[in-house]
């Protein structure tokens, strides 16, 4: 994929939708600077982030805690350094 369709950029930013509000701008934010130029492996960890919880995810994002398990990845590591960054 490399660059994202239309299609691809409105199913990432609908995933990003959050219940938390903090969560929602968070991820809108990184979002906005950086969908353009996300990588295959980059959607999959920002997919792979999707499937938590609000609270677990405000966590990871606010490093309040670090990527435990299967999320113990160099992708996923790499995209939460972007989304605090942003």
């Amino acid at each position: 994929m490399g660059t994202l369709s239309d299609q691809d950029r409105v199913r990432l930013r609908w995933r990003a939708r959050r219940g938390l509000l903090e969560n929602d701008l968070i991820l809108t934010q990184y979002l906005d600077a950086h969908e353009k130029d996300l990588t295959d492996v980059e959607v999959g960890a920002l997919t792979q982030l999707f499937e938590l919880g609000d609270n677990e995810l405000l966590d990871l994002l606010l490093g309040r805690v670090e990527p435990e398990g299967a999320l113990d990845r160099p992708a996923v590591k790499m995209v939460l350094a972007q989304i605090r960054a942003a």
